[in-house]
């Protein structure tokens, strides 16, 4: 028998007050669904799998956990400056 792996989603929303958030999670079918909102949105998307199945053993508004906050801080940081609505100190040290 074949051990199919299904598609995982989770949608995090940080608000800059406190933790970081599930708003949405899936397997299959809603895992895409997630993915294409995220995309119709230019919502960046981060793909680990090993990150999304901890993140998939969270409720739906609950936050994430302490010992997530340095991984997620780093891909929140990473994809605010994808967008453009984070300036960091290094872009001061570039001019």
């Amino acid at each position: 028998m074949h051990n199919r792996i299904p598609k995982l989603a989770i949608a995090l929303e940080y608000d800059g007050e406190a933790a970081p958030r599930v708003t949405a999670s899936g397997h299959d079918e809603l895992a895409l669904a997630i993915l294409r909102a995220a995309q119709s949105a230019e919502v960046p998307i981060h793909l680990d799998r090993d990150l999304a199945l901890v993140l998939d053993t969270l409720d739906i508004g609950e936050q994430i956990p302490p010992q997530l906050y340095v991984v997620i801080a780093e891909i929140l940081c990473f994809a605010y400056r994808l967008s453009g609505k984070h300036k960091d100190f290094m872009d001061d040290l570039q001019d």
